[in-house]
């Protein structure tokens, strides 16, 4: 499928239109790897490693028209997450245009961006926005590739309020997987999590590993900064690394809810898994001119390496 029938090329990316006018920025690596993002809702809506094979699911019954947020790739959900609040879910943040930040002020994170392409977007609200939220924000995403097709997203919320405010925040993140049945998650084993099928009940995981062959949407609370998500059918593990972001929710449909889902296959459930990085349990405060940053970094790697990236949980 085409793109887009427009492009204007700037440093490191590109930007297209897709099939509905939308702006998106292409973003490549030198050794094949890409990445695209929509201005709508600043959405990640492919990653491909350097073999052109898609890395993140995206439903074949997604709707890409605003105001409808995208049922796949990685949505942005902000300033709320799920129902947990009166807003629409997740937020509004997925379903707003947001706008190629020229003028980014620099990230104070230690993140070397000598050896990755990237672009930054940003996110401020409208006066309906205020009217259902009144709080005066900016939200700025880096969305960036490395050298070895390694993807990272680096969201920063400062409070330009005159009082202090809290949100959640999530990198809602839809991994294409062979087979639901044939996929494990390392790194959450024995950590309390809030189950979303039992009225955000608590409880701890008991398994040495999380694997699934029924509905899941759980938060693991207090989580590691790296977990494993081993896919055994392609002998392929997704490293996922996170800082500022204390939770993971795991999610699957299963069978009964995905015939529920206008916007998703009956049986798409099995190519998919939501690993979410997220601050959900607890809600970040800022004061006046405070500022958040949380990031994401997702590897795709040979599963027999997976084992050194578990064992080296700092090198965001």
């Amino acid at each position: 499928m085409s793109m887009g029938h427009c492009s204007e090329q700037r440093p490191g990316f590109e930007v297209t239109k897709d099939w509905n006018g939308a702006d998106q920025v292409a973003i490549r690596s030198p050794r094949g790897a890409s990445v695209r993002v929509c201005l709508h809702g600043g959405q990640v809506v492919s990653w491909r490693n350097d073999r052109g094979e898609e890395l993140l699911f995206t439903s074949s019954k997604a709707i890409f028209k605003p105001p409808r947020a995208t049922r796949g790739g990685i949505p942005i959900c902000f300033p709320q997450f799920g129902n947990c609040g009166t807003l629409e879910q997740h937020g509004f943040a997925r379903n707003k245009i947001w706008t190629i930040d020229e003028e980014a002020p620099p990230l104070n994170y230690g993140d070397n961006n000598n050896n990755k392409a990237s672009v930054d977007l940003l996110l401020k609200p409208s006066e309906d926005d205020l009217k259902c939220w009144p709080h005066c924000f900016e939200l700025r995403l880096r969305v960036s590739l490395s050298t070895d097709g390694d993807l990272s997203l680096i969201s920063r919320v400062r409070n330009v309020n005159g009082k202090p405010f809290s949100f959640a925040f999530a990198y809602h993140t839809y991994l294409s997987v062979s087979d639901i049945s044939e996929v494990r998650i390392e790194g959450l084993e024995t950590l309390d999590y809030l189950d979303n099928l039992n009225q955000r009940e608590r409880f701890t995981e008991q398994g040495d590993a999380i694997t699934f062959e029924a509905e899941v949407d759980r938060v693991y609370v207090g989580s590691p900064g790296v977990i494993a998500v081993l896919d055994h059918e392609k002998k392929r593990t997704f490293i996922v690394r996170k800082e500022g972001l204390p939770d993971i929710v795991v999610w699957n449909p299963w069978e009964k809810k995905s015939k529920t889902m206008a916007d998703f296959g009956d049986d798409e459930y099995k190519q998919m898994l939501c690993v979410d990085a997220a601050a959900v349990e607890r809600a970040i405060t800022l004061k006046p001119g405070e500022e958040w940053t949380g990031k994401l970094e997702l590897s795709a790697v040979p599963s027999t390496n997976c084992s050194d990236h578990l064992d080296h949980p700092g090198r965001l």
